[in-house]
């Protein structure tokens, strides 16, 4: 238009005017403010940690050249928490850093607040999962987390034992191909399917025959590929940019894995408000035996008698058809593991279980508070392999520890669930005034190695601080599905040893990879025998 071509003519500089020389002067000008910005980020970071010094860093990429994928991340992890007891910084880029905690006494300061969970590794989240309870903050969290607390009461939760037995069942009776011949398998693929199954029929009412179905089931390959992106785009510091990811291949495949995550979830809600309009218009009244989570959540209403809007519901289902599955399966694969790899507990929880089931071949509500040693055996698992690795909250003011250190607002704190849950000695100590770093670091590299579930006797908890073990964080923000968790991994490791004897596979020791949930680089792999052949 004749107003453009005015401003345009207007310009001081024209394009025929710019050389090359110019472009590059204009170039190098750009990426200059860039560095001094970063440099003075850096600067401003580095202040805010000077009281805890940490593993040194490269100035540009920090620590994440460290952390490699390649099963051996746990373990530096665990080196640094010896060199620098109670927290260290780690970098992820020139300005990026985050204060890691290791301390119970450290985390019962940080878990105790309702600072938010921070923007930095949760916002990443958001083209997934949308605004839900994970990555919620403020006022929006608190109205959520009220209105779908009922979703997982004691009445509502009951049923759903026998749903899970069922689902566990599908599970056992495909394994007896491994238990005739008695070769090794891998247990993630077959407890994702189990776990997906269980959370489909438990919360929104659905038989998705997803186990029996053959192939690759593409909602749990696009959760596993959206976990490894997800982990992939915060340790690679330019993808922290939204355009530069979404330009990038993994971005388009992190958004190609998001929509088959999407319309799977989406399908789910659409055929339930079917259900339910057909109902509302033919006057029928559905006589269900319990509500489920899908059923809450449609019909939730706050003092104003205001529901959740459908952006708000699709962004909680995809919340908990992750976090319902992935997490669990993470556990109880674990936790197969190790019973395979401590023959000796195996056999006690084993034994406990048939004098509890007394021929039943399903477990009872009832049932689940009477197997205490194979809980304990549970609670120790999940203390050398928690499903979720980490947690991180981003400070809104400062945070004074209890050795006087304080962190600035502004600053994520970050805590490696597995330090905390170590060696009750970590308090104790400091209970006594005293504290012996040499005995500390044999006390914590003997805790982490040893498979022993009588650490969980109520004797043995009541010595240590309740912030020691944390699997499903603590505090205002602690895990809202985690009785569900706790009895669907009950439910199908009774299930399991009734069944079979796990025996550990030595040609596949699994390397961990702490994840969004912690997984291994090579898979969970385990042999079997059917307890039957043993009598």
């Amino acid at each position: 238009s004749p107003l453009v071509m005015q401003l345009y003519s207007s310009l001081p500089l024209s394009l025929e005017s710019l050389s090359v020389n110019h472009v590059f002067a204009l170039a190098l000008l750009v990426c200059s403010a860039i560095v001094v910005k970063l440099l003075v980020m850096r600067r401003r970071g580095i202040r805010s940690m000077e009281a805890f010094p940490g593993p040194p860093a490269h100035w540009l990429i920090g620590h994440v050249k460290e952390f490699r994928q390649d099963g051996h991340d746990l373990e530096k992890i665990m080196k640094w928490s010896g060199q620098y007891p109670f927290a260290f910084p780690l970098w992820f880029g020139p300005s990026l850093s985050i204060l890691n905690i290791h301390h119970p006494s450290y985390v019962k300061t940080l878990l105790t607040t309702t600072e938010p969970k921070d923007d930095y590794a949760y916002k990443f989240f958001i083209p997934w999962l949308g605004d839900g309870l994970l990555v919620s903050t403020g006022q929006k969290w608190f109205r959520h987390r009220r209105l779908l607390t009922p979703g997982f009461h004691y009445d509502v939760l009951k049923p759903y034992v026998k749903l899970v037995s069922d689902s566990t069942k599908v599970m056992l009776d495909k394994w007896e191909v491994y238990g005739k011949s008695g070769e090794s398998f891998e247990l993630f693929k077959h407890v994702s399917l189990m776990t997906l199954d269980s959370i489909m029929k438990c919360a929104f009412s659905c038989n998705s025959n997803c186990q029996t179905d053959s192939g690759t089931n593409p909602y749990i390959q696009a959760v596993y590929d959206l976990c490894h992106l997800v982990n992939v785009r915060f340790r690679v510091f330019p993808y922290h940019s939204k355009a530069i990811f979404h330009l990038s291949p993994h971005g388009y495949k992190f958004r190609k894995a998001a929509r088959i995550a999407h319309n799977h979830t989406a399908e789910v809600i659409r055929k339930r408000k079917e259900v339910l309009k057909i109902e509302e218009e033919q006057g029928i009244v559905k006589n269900k035996r319990y509500l489920d989570f899908l059923d809450i959540l449609l019909s939730a209403r706050d003092e104003h008698q205001q529901g959740l809007s459908d952006e708000d519901i699709r962004a909680e289902v995809d919340t908990f058809m992750f976090e319902g599955h992935d997490t669990t399966a993470s556990g109880i694969s674990w936790i197969f593991y190790n019973l395979a790899c401590n023959p000796e507990h195996q056999e006690k929880c084993r034994e406990e279980i048939l004098q509890v089931l007394d021929g039943k071949d399903t477990v009872d509500w009832e049932d689940l508070n009477k197997i205490p040693y194979t809980t304990m055996c549970i609670k120790e698992s999940l203390r050398l392999c928690p499903p979720v690795p980490g947690i991180s909250r981003k400070l809104t003011k400062p945070l004074t520890f209890f050795d006087g250190r304080t962190v600035p607002e502004g600053r994520p704190i970050f805590q490696f669930v597995p330090h905390t849950k170590q060696t009750s000695a970590q308090v104790i100590f400091y209970i006594n005034g005293t504290f012996n770093s040499t005995l500390w670091h044999l006390l914590s590299f003997w805790s982490k190695t040893l498979f022993d579930p009588l650490r969980f006797l109520p004797e043995n908890v009541a010595e240590r601080s309740p912030h020691a073990f944390v699997p499903f964080s603590a505090g205002p923000r602690n895990c809202i599905g985690q009785n569900f968790a706790m009895n669907e991994m009950k439910v199908a490791v009774a299930l399991t040893l009734k069944k079979y004897r796990l025996i550990k596979d030595p040609q596949h020791i699994p390397k961990m990879i702490p994840q969004v949930v912690l997984r291994s680089l090579n898979g969970i792999h385990i042999k079997i025998k059917p307890v039957e052949n043993d009598l």
